[in-house]
């Protein structure tokens, strides 16, 4: 039995999917479970609509965490980080739903909340219960006097650690960084790749259960205009689609690799882009595909299967160090990165970035594309992205790429996607070329 089970066996009176969230929740923050995954095993048992709940619950309560986190010390006696775990996860939990989560009763938040912790600590619920009565009432009025005209205020208004607020002010300037922040807590833009190897845009149109748009730029790219469970389809499971974002689907675009060329794509898995790569190459020519990963790989490899991907060859290998037999027409580099794009759709990962892991990223992001360089063809492209915004993973790289390799130039302006501004995750991507 999942935490989730135990917890509505604890209490009849909790709903499931509060039971779900709340399991979540825990899973984050006192186990460094990532959310998706967390999410994932403990809603296995839901219907529909209460996964959907539950992970509005769980998702938006680990999003808002700076912002909870201010209002329960303002309403409160005992700063949040004096409370036994379990306690504070209520607490964020309740929180959210009066706050940011309309149409859940006051009385179903205050009470379910409570009863999640009624028996494990049992001297903790007046308490629990007194802020969150309080919170009902004032509140609201606690949210409408923060202002982000400062990183400071905006780490708590837009829930962001503060460190973050502070380098994209200066990175951005502070208006665009007002934006972003404010943008990362919305719903992210869901989208689809169709898969040409399998099918067309139009039939995939005609088989979704939701409305879907053409994608901007993007001949195989629909933009979903509903909930869409893309997964557990069976448009997923013929190969016809991928779920992937705009931005994403970009990178390969930008790569542009033709039928018949000899393609290299270093850190493939979990292979959205690399399948991507063999439909433009029309399944034509030979993709290399490595994968540090052991267990990477072989999904990587049961992906592209599913893809209809026949021309990638799947290696498990160190990008920093792979050697090709024969260099490559075309290159992407997709390394680890700290993710900054993409936290619209993942709450917990502002949670797990830092400025000095970023500085250890950007130096395994400059030793990959060292020896992307090394398998580039004379006259080849490569292509480096990073679905972050940040510009040590992003133009300082670049700068230093290009600053050590005289044979390589840039092919225009690198692009930085912004998710306030393109309404897509945040990617950046340039295109270099080797001499002749």
């Amino acid at each position: 039995m999942g935490t989730a089970g135990k917890a509505r066996g604890r209490a009849a009176a909790v709903t499931p999917a509060r039971a779900c969230a709340f399991a979540v929740i825990r899973r984050v923050f006192e186990h460094g479970a990532y959310a998706d995954r967390a999410l994932h095993a403990e809603a296995s048992p839901l219907g529909p609509r209460e996964r959907a709940l539950a992970t509005a619950l769980a998702y938006g309560t680990i999003q808002r965490r700076a912002t909870l986190d201010y209002v329960a010390s303002e309403l409160g006696t005992r700063p949040p980080g004096r409370l036994d775990p379990p306690v504070l996860a209520a607490l964020r939990l309740g929180l959210f739903q009066l706050l940011f989560l309309a149409g859940i009763p006051e009385h179903a938040a205050v009470n379910e909340s409570v009863e999640l912790v009624k028996r494990s600590h049992r001297s903790a619920t007046s308490y629990l219960n007194a802020i969150l009565r309080r919170a009902a009432r004032d509140g609201p009025g606690l949210l409408e006097r923060l202002d982000d005209e400062t990183p400071a205020g905006a780490a708590i208004a837009h829930s962001v650690p503060h460190w973050l607020a502070e380098r994209w002010w200066a990175e951005l300037g502070a208006a665009q960084a007002r934006a972003l922040l404010a943008r990362i807590n919305e719903p992210a833009e869901s989208a689809i790749r169709v898969n040409e190897l399998v099918a067309t845009r139009e039939e995939v149109i005609a088989a979704l259960p939701v409305p879907a748009a053409p994608a901007p730029e993007l001949a195989e790219g629909l933009i979903l205009g509903g909930p869409f469970d893309a997964h557990g389809s069976e448009l997923f499971a013929a190969g016809a689609i991928m779920p992937q974002s705009r931005g994403s689907m970009l990178v390969a675009r930008a790569l542009a690799p033709q039928p018949g060329e000899h393609v290299l794509d270093l850190c493939a898995a979990p292979g959205a882009k690399t399948t991507h790569l063999a439909a433009l190459m029309r399944d034509e020519g030979t993709l290399v595909a490595v994968e540090r990963n052991a267990g990477r790989a072989r999904a990587l490899e049961r992906t592209a299967a599913r893809m209809r991907a026949r021309c990638v060859r799947v290696v498990h290998g160190d990008a920093a160090a792979f050697v090709g037999e024969q260099p490559f027409d075309r290159v992407l580099v997709d390394p680890p990165c700290s993710g900054l794009g993409t936290l619209q759709s993942r709450p917990d990962l502002r949670w797990r970035a830092g400025p000095d892991a970023i500085l250890e990223l950007a130096a395994l992001q400059l030793a990959i594309i060292e020896a992307a360089a090394a398998n580039t063809a004379p006259g080849g492209l490569l292509v480096y992205s990073v679905c972050t915004i940040s510009r040590a993973e992003s133009e300082d790289v670049i700068d230093a790429f290009l600053a050590r390799h005289d044979d390589f130039e840039a092919l225009g302006p690198p692009r930085q996607l912004l998710p306030h501004l393109d309404g897509t995750d945040g990617f950046f991507i340039a295109r270099v070329r080797r001499a002749s």
